[in-house]
């Protein structure tokens, strides 16, 4: 049973959906499963969609971490601007002044050269990751050598919108999954558990998004994919 929600997480569910991020449907994951909701970041377009989001982030590493990190590193290309806003918002919000940083996919080889932009990362900088959604991992195994080439840096942990709870490449939800791997913190602003209970009580500016059939759709994919923690 879900704890009683907090107003930030409500308030986050009904964003997603406002800015047609959240959707039902049916989909394709990067990972090739069949899904019948699917987020995407992508449709984060505008300035203040962009500021309000960053803030909820900015929320959540407070709550989790406090001051427990220095940097946040955005993998090409999505973390980018959440890497780079995220840090507004922690300067604005809570006063927290942190190096972001972010990388390219090709090395530039003219001006100052290298594969990572912003921040110059020192030996013992705490980095935390910023993404949308992940479940493989994938972009931290492929830019944590990036990162401890340029420096011996500490992982902080890592931040996600939201948290699908699925399996990774084993048994295990795919953020448990990387932090027992990388000895890490994994959270996210919100659970799909914590959406799709939101959503099934409450209507957003009077849609109600889940009715019974979708409901039973995305409580049989849970099912069939969830992972454990």
């Amino acid at each position: 049973m879900l704890r009683r929600m907090e107003n930030h997480k409500r308030e986050f569910i009904e964003f997603l959906v406002r800015c047609d991020v959240l959707r039902f449907g049916d989909f394709t994951t990067k990972s090739g499963r069949k899904t019948p909701y699917f987020i995407n970041a992508g449709r984060f377009r505008t300035g203040a969609q962009l500021d309000r989001l960053t803030r909820f982030y900015a929320q959540a590493i407070t709550d989790k971490l406090g001051d427990r990190f220095d940097v946040l590193f955005g993998p090409a290309y999505k973390g980018i601007p959440l890497a780079s806003a995220t840090a507004v918002a922690l300067h604005r919000e809570h006063g927290r002044d942190v190096g972001y940083c972010f990388n390219r996919k090709e090395a530039k080889d003219h001006g100052e050269g290298g594969i990572l932009v912003g921040h110059d990362l020192r030996d013992g900088d705490r980095v935390l990751f910023i993404e949308d959604v992940t479940t493989a991992g994938t972009s931290i195994r492929e830019t944590l050598p990036v990162l401890r080439a340029a420096a011996k840096v500490e992982l902080a942990g890592l931040v996600v919108a939201v948290d699908r709870l699925e399996r990774g490449t084993t048994e295990l939800n795919g953020l448990t999954e990387i932090s027992e791997h990388y000895g890490m913190p994994t959270f996210a602003i919100a659970t799909i558990d914590e959406i799709i209970a939101h959503l099934r009580e409450h209507s957003v500016d009077g849609r109600m998004l889940l009715d019974d059939a979708t409901y039973r759709r995305v409580l049989d994919y849970r099912k069939q994919h969830a992972g454990t923690r």
